[in-house]
């Protein structure tokens, strides 16, 4: 399929996507019967669609429900900066759909990692409890499912850091998130755990053996190859 501009983007979707997968409650562990499916993907523009006057979409939604796909380029672009809704899509436990091009980035996967997870996953949570606080403060009510994904990034970011991969699936601790998510722990408890998993986030920071980092020039070379592949 060649595309041009004035097509439907989501036939890019259709036709270029190179991974994708499941994220989400489904892929935390924490879903239940009526949990939504949220999809994400990777998807690989023609070559030449890069050679007129207009750029072709960096992203796109759908064409299912609660489909969202971005384009190689920038998806890479996103994950070098340690943007914790991309990488976790590179961990996700339920891909649906993966070709040489997205077994390729999978494989290059831990070239999106660094030291700098500290400060973006650090970052995310500190922007959801700001976001909390101020609701608290201006309305007295508590967000608690914002709450559950403040805790959720800020294990995943300190996992990340040990283990130089990123926690997707919490099932293990599925009670206890699923608790806060249903406004069944008080809020105190919920702000001690949350400045206790910060605190963590440092000291696994510290003695991360995840580079300063990200490998860029490796990235560079798989989005080139890619990109002459699509000729």
């Amino acid at each position: 399929m060649t595309w041009r501009p004035g097509d439907d983007p989501r036939e890019l979707v259709r036709a270029h996507t190179a991974y994708s997968c499941v994220v989400g409650s489904r892929a935390y562990g924490l879903d239940g019967p009526d949990s939504d499916y949220d999809r994400r993907g990777v998807f690989v523009v023609p070559t030449p669609a890069f050679w007129g006057l207009d750029d072709p979409p960096t992203h796109i939604d759908g064409p299912a429900e609660e489909q969202f796909s971005w384009e190689l380029r920038r998806f890479c672009e996103l994950a070098l900066t340690g943007n914790p809704t991309v990488l976790e899509c590179l961990w996700s436990p339920l891909v649906e759909h993966v070709d040489d091009a997205g077994r390729e980035l999978l494989a290059l996967r831990g070239a999106f990692l660094s030291a700098r997870l500290e400060k973006t996953y650090g970052e995310y949570a500190r922007d959801q409890f700001a976001r909390l606080t101020a609701v608290r403060q201006r309305t007295g009510e508590i967000r608690w499912k914002q709450a559950m994904h403040m805790i959720r990034l800020l294990l995943a970011g300190a996992y990340a850091l040990r283990h130089g991969e990123i926690l997707v699936d919490v099932s293990a601790y599925r009670d206890r998130l699923l608790a806060v998510r249903a406004g069944d722990v008080a809020w105190d408890e919920v702000t001690a755990w949350a400045e206790h998993l910060r605190a963590e986030l440092v000291a696994a920071a510290r003695r991360t053996a995840l580079p300063v980092e990200p490998d860029r020039a490796a990235v560079a070379d798989f989005l080139v190859r890619t990109r002459r592949a699509r000729l």
